[in-house]
């Protein structure tokens, strides 16, 4: 898959709603930078559209935010992000009655790939559906492994892993989270 977060109106993009979120909740930027583990000059980078970011930075970024990663990406379908494992591409966005939302990602795990997932918060749910190869997937500690058409859910309100063997995985990925309220600390 090629990323569409590199060109230049997704990254100012993606840097002006990360800065208005972070400004609309009163948050200074070396606050949001030591929350979300990154570097300060990266996160000033990221909002000024001079820095393309990783699948890893943003995950970083929505947890302090307290939004899914759909809101960064502007829920824009086809968007994508990506570091050196894992590529998801944003296939659908739902938003519910009650505030919650789901989430619909096509994501590709590279061969012999994996990461780690920082928690999302209270009640947010994963559901991995493995389309091609197979994938091990969950909770740390608490992993699955799955085969092609094969499917896992887990509580994500704790750190999780994706990874792929030497054939790399296709899935989709479902995010389900309640109302932003309810998404605790």
């Amino acid at each position: 898959m090629t990323s569409n977060t590199t060109t230049p109106d997704r990254l100012s993009a993606v840097g002006r709603r990360i800065r208005e979120l972070r400004e609309g909740q009163g948050v200074s930027l070396t606050a949001l930078a030591a929350r979300a583990g990154i570097g300060k000059g990266t996160l000033s980078e990221l909002e000024t559209g001079r820095r393309n970011p990783t699948l890893e930075t943003l995950y970083a970024l929505a947890a302090p935010l307290r939004v899914p990663l759909a809101v960064l990406l502007g829920e824009e379908l086809g968007a994508e992000a990506s570091d050196e494992a894992v590529t998801a591409r944003l296939l659908g966005v739902r938003h519910h009655d009650d505030g919650g939302i789901t989430e619909v990602y096509w994501l590709a795990i590279a061969p012999n790939g994996s990461r780690v997932s920082p928690p999302h918060g209270q009640g947010v749910s994963e559901h991995l559906l493995v389309v091609r190869g197979s994938a091990t997937a969950g909770r740390t500690g608490e992993p699955a492994t799955i085969p092609t058409g094969g499917f896992h859910s887990w509580a994500s309100d704790a750190e999780h892993s994706y990874a792929a063997g030497a054939e790399g995985a296709i899935a989709v990925l479902t995010i389900t989270s309640p109302p932003i309220e309810d998404l605790g600390p």
